[in-house]
């Protein structure tokens, strides 16, 4: 099974469009809220390379990026890939 975060906040449209097609796939993930939790915030900084946009989604420690990144790896058969890596 793969290990997915996403890092968001509570009043997000782009969180729960990410969210939304996570879940539409079958997939189960862990949120993490930025907006509550500093230290997250800042580790979401670090691992994202500094993107301060939400969400940011990472796939078994990889950084997949916002939510338009998990589109475009949807539909270049990307996250497929990465989601398999695990399995």
């Amino acid at each position: 099974m793969s290990k997915i975060e996403v890092y968001s906040t509570a009043v997000c449209p782009y969180c729960v469009a990410a969210k939304n097609l996570l879940k539409s796939k079958g997939l189960e993930w862990t949120e993490v809220r930025v907006d509550t939790d500093a230290t997250q915030r800042d580790a979401m900084l670090a691992r994202s390379g500094g993107r301060r946009t939400v969400p940011q989604i990472f796939i078994n420690d990889r950084h997949v990026g916002g939510y338009d990144d998990l589109v475009a790896a949807d539909r270049s058969g990307k996250l497929a890939e990465l989601l398999e890596q695990a399995a």
